[in-house]
C-alpha cells in the first residue's frame, strides 16, 4: 500500500509540472504488459498498456522499437503479436535476417537524427527538399524491391505496401 501511495504521489507531481506547462494531463490507471519471445537467439519483444477505458496500446520495443496500434479488444493484440511471431519466425529463416535488423535499426537512428535536425537547426528549404527527395528514392527503392522478391507469407496483407 505504501509503495502506491508513493507512486500516486509522484504522478501528482508529474501532472501539476505538465500542468504548469500549459498541458492538459488525464492520469489513466492501467496495467502495463511485456511480452518477449526468444526466437533462435534473436528476442522479439513487445510491450502494450490496458487502461481503464479498455484501450490497448501495444508497441514492439525489440528487436527495434515500433509503435504498433491502439486496439479495442485483448484479443486483437494477440493476434496482432500472433502474426507478427510468426512473420519473425519465418523471416529468421532468412538468410537476410542480419541486414534487416540492420537497416530497420538505422532507419529508427535516422528518423531521430531527422528529428534533433529539425528541432535544433533552422533548416533551408532546398535541403528539406533534398531530403524528400532521398526518402522518395528508398519508398520507390522498395516498392521495386517487393516487386522482385518472392512473398513467403501469406496470412495477413501488408498494411503499408
Amino acid at each position: 500500500m505504501r509503495k502506491y501511495s508513493y507512486i500516486n504521489s509522484e504522478a501528482s507531481q508529474h501532472d501539476m509540472k505538465l500542468i504548469q506547462l500549459g498541458a492538459k494531463v488525464e492520469q489513466i490507471n492501467g496495467k502495463m504488459c511485456y511480452v518477449k519471445f526468444d526466437i533462435k537467439g534473436y528476442e522479439l519483444a513487445y510491450v502494450y498498456n490496458i487502461n481503464k477505458k479498455g484501450k490497448y496500446f501495444l508497441e514492439r520495443i525489440k528487436p527495434y522499437p515500433l509503435p504498433m496500434k491502439e486496439f479495442t479488444k485483448e484479443s486483437h493484440v494477440i493476434d496482432i503479436i500472433k502474426i507478427d511471431l510468426e512473420q519473425f519466425k519465418s523471416a529468421i529463416n532468412s538468410k537476410n535476417i542480419n541486414s534487416f535488423v540492420a537497416i530497420s535499426s538505422e532507419l529508427n537512428k535516422t528518423i531521430k537524427q531527422f528529428e534533433d535536425l529539425f528541432l535544433y537547426y533552422n533548416v533551408p528549404k532546398i535541403e528539406t527538399q533534398i531530403i524528400l527527395g532521398k526518402i522518395s528514392e528508398i519508398q520507390k527503392e522498395i516498392g521495386h524491391t517487393k516487386e522482385n522478391s518472392e512473398r513467403i507469407y501469406f496470412s495477413k496483407e501488408p498494411d503499408n505496401l
